[in-house]
C-alpha cells in the first residue's frame, strides 16, 4: 500500500509518501518539503500568530494535494513541539481540520521518543541489544532507552535546537555575527542542568549501543567526517565525542551565513546548528557515550511502521 506521512515539526512541514506493507522495508517515493519555521512564528503571548496559522493551512492543503496526486491511500498527519507547545493550539488545530480535511494528531514528546526509538530498533534489529536512541528536533530533544520495540524509558526535554537558539543565542538565519562565548557558556550551563534532571534514570535503564538520528546530528557527523548523503542510506555514519568537540570548537566562532558554505549544513538551519551541537556534545558528555551510531530512520519512519502494526489483520 502507499502510505503518506505529514510531519509538521518547527521548522518544516514535511511530507514522505511511501510504498509499504507489513514486514517489508518501507520504500519511499516521493518526499516535500515546505520551510514554515513554525517555532519562530508563535508571539510574545505564547500563540501562533495569524500569519503562522494562515502559512499551516496552506501547507498542509499543498501536501494533502500531492498526496491525492500520488494515490495514497492513507494520509497520516501529526504535529510535533511548536504545535502542541502553542497555547492556541486547539483553535489552529480546528482550523485546519476545517480548511484542508486534514486531522492533525498532536504528538507528545514522550511519544515522539517512542516511535522514534521503534524506527530504530526495526532498522538496527533485535542484534543490537539494548538501545539508546536520541533524537534533537527544533523544539525538543527526546531520549529513550531499553531492550523491546517499546523503550523502557522515553524522556523529552525542551532542548531543540531551534528553541535554544532564540531565546538564548538570539542569532536569526543569515547572521553575519556568531553568538558570544558568554552566550554559549551560559546555554551550556542550561542543557546540562536540563540533562541532570534524566541522566540517573536513563543511566539505571542502560545499554549497549548509543545511536542518534536527527538533521542536526546527521549534519554534525558530517562535519566530524562522516559519509555525505549521496553515499546512500545503507552507508555507516558515526560521530565520536572527540570529533564532536573538534566540530563544536570551530562552528561557534563562524557566522550563521559563512557555515552554510560547509557541506552537508542547509541555509534553513545554520543558525541552529551551534545550539545543536551543544545539546548533542552535553547528551554525550552527561551519559558517557564515546560513539554514536547515525540511524538514517526516525519519527516519520516510526509512526509508519506503527500504523503498519495496526492495519495488519489480527
Amino acid at each position: 500500500m502507499r502510505l503518506g506521512v505529514l510531519d509538521v515539526g518547527s521548522n518544516t512541514v514535511h511530507l514522505l509518501v511511501v510504498d509499504a506493507h507489513r514486514g517489508a522495508h518501507p520504500w519511499p517515493a516521493h518526499s516535500e518539503k515546505a520551510v514554515l519555521r513554525l517555532a519562530e512564528k508563535i508571539g510574545p503571548d505564547g500563540a501562533l500568530t495569524t500569519a503562522g496559522a494562515d502559512s499551516l493551512v496552506q501547507a498542509v492543503a499543498a501536501a494533502k494535494e500531492s498526496a491525492i496526486g500520488l494515490g495514497t491511500d492513507d494520509l497520516i498527519a501529526f504535529a510535533t513541539s511548536a504545535v502542541r507547545d502553542a497555547t492556541n493550539s486547539v483553535a489552529v488545530l480546528a482550523r485546519v481540520q476545517a480548511e484542508t480535511g486534514v486531522r492533525l494528531e498532536v504528538l507528545t514528546g514522550a511519544d515522539e521518543a517512542r516511535m522514534t526509538f521503534l524506527a530504530v530498533r526495526r532498522w538496527f534489529g533485535w542484534s543490537a541489544g539494548r538501545l539508546l536512541v536520541l533524537d534533537i528536533g527544533g523544539g525538543s530533544l527526546e531520549i529513550a532507552a531499553g531492550i523491546d520495540e517499546d523503550p523502557d524509558a522515553a524522556v523529552s526535554l525542551p532542548l531543540g535546537a531551534g528553541r535554544l537558539t532564540r531565546r538564548h543565542l538570539r542569532v536569526a538565519a543569515g547572521s553575519t555575527t556568531p553568538p558570544g562565548a558568554e552566550q554559549v557558556e551560559k546555554l551550556r550551563a542550561y542543557v546540562d542542568g536540563q540533562l541532570d534532571a534524566v541522566a540517573g534514570e536513563l543511566n539505571k535503564v542502560g545499554w549497549e549501543r548509543p545511536v542518534a538520528t536527527s538533521k542536526t546530528f546527521r549534519t554534525l557527523a558530517r562535519l566530524a567526517g562522516a559519509a555525505p548523503s549521496g553515499a546512500g542510506v545503507w552507508a555507516r555514519r558515526r560521530l565520536t565525542r572527540a570529533g564532536l568537540r573538534q566540530v563544536l570548537g570551530f562552528i561557534r566562532h563562524i557566522p550563521p551565513a559563512q557555515l552554510v558554505e560547509l557541506d552537508g549544513v542547509s541555509v534553513g538551519r545554520a543558525h541552529q546548528l551551534l545550539a545543536g551541537a551543544v545539546v548533542a556534545e552535553a547528551a554525550m558528555r552527561r551519559l558517557d557515550i564515546g560513539t554514536l551510531e547515525i540511524c538514517p530512520w526516525a519519527l516519520r519512519e516510526g509512526v509508519i511502521l506503527r500504523r503498519l502494526d495496526q492495519l495488519a489483520p489480527m
